[in-house]
């Protein structure tokens, strides 16, 4: 099977190693020459998108990014051709998406991923929405990636992979907002933890185990005491759209909710609201306002 990787970062130059080493004839298209160079080892770079003709395209940019993919590759789809987007998109375009593509005969599939960069060694988890006759042909294709041979599955109609994607993403910010929480509390404990070896020992036979404590373990023993990583934390979208499709729903998702503003929080190196609370502290009891350097 003739498969075509559009997008060869971390994520796509994974997937592409893991199809070739499979069996697979995979040609990868990036904009980035240097990745072109580096997947000659496994795969076919190609420099153009009109140059193959495969018959399954895994398209795997930002989510942004898509649509252009897309209209990029008008001149090699044809009746039959298998698209999937495996990048985060939010699932109403991935319905869109699919309806479009549907109406020249090209299916699309849209598929969650998770496993980081450890999926190119251990195998991915794949979350599959799409029609279910195209999911049949491939799924071959997510055997191979996946984590065990076991670790996918169809999950639904168009738009229901990124769904459970976009859901998936909104429970790991919950899950490591409380890690970042609990650690904060035991390094002000006074009793002066190593800290990955805290991570290590939670994450053996305790009830919170998991690859997330694993990675805790790692960064402390990477990054030490963390003075030098700045108190950033980025969000790609999944937790807004999961925090906007609860309020659509009405399903309360108040941890998930407070993660995503936490975040949001994280970047505020001076904000204007808690010097508006500490003027007004000053105001109604004249507690003391620490003045700005």
């Amino acid at each position: 099977m003739k498969i075509l990787v559009v997008g060869l970062g971390r994520m796509g130059f994974g997937i592409s190693e893991r199809l070739s080493k499979a069996g697979f004839e995979v040609y990868g298209f990036d904009k980035n020459k240097e990745v072109l160079e580096k997947i000659k080892g496994f795969a076919k770079p190609v420099e153009s998108l009109d140059s193959v003709k495969p018959e399954v395209i895994w398209i795997m940019v930002p989510h942004q990014l898509v649509d252009e993919v897309i209209s990029s590759l008008k001149a090699i789809l044809s009746e039959g051709t298998i698209v999937i987007d495996g990048g985060n998109s939010h699932y109403l375009e991935s319905k869109r998406r699919s309806k479009e593509l549907s109406e020249i005969g090209v299916y699309f599939l849209d598929v969650g991923v998770s496993g980081g960069v450890a999926g190119q060694e251990h195998g991915y988890c794949l979350m599959i929405g799409g029609d279910k006759g195209a999911f049949n042909k491939v799924e071959g294709i997510f055997k191979t990636l996946s984590y065990n041979g076991v670790g996918y599955a169809y999950l639904g109609p168009s738009g229901a992979g990124h769904f459970a994607k976009m859901v998936h993403n909104g429970i790991e910010y919950a899950i490591m907002q409380a890690i970042g929480e609990g650690f904060e509390l035991l390094f002000a404990s006074g009793f002066g933890y190593d800290l990955s070896q805290v991570a290590r020992i939670y994450n053996t036979g305790s009830v919170i185990r998991s690859w997330l404590m694993e990675l805790t373990e790692r960064v402390f023993l990477d990054f030490g005491s963390l003075e030098d990583i700045k108190p950033y934390v980025e969000d790609t979208g999944e937790g807004r759209w999961t925090v906007e499709e609860a309020i659509k729903l009405a399903v309360p998702v108040p941890t998930i909710a407070e993660a995503l503003f936490a975040r949001f929080r994280s970047r505020q190196e001076n904000s204007f609201r808690d010097r508006l609370i500490a003027g007004l502290r000053y105001e109604f009891g004249r507690h003391d306002i620490k003045k700005a350097e």
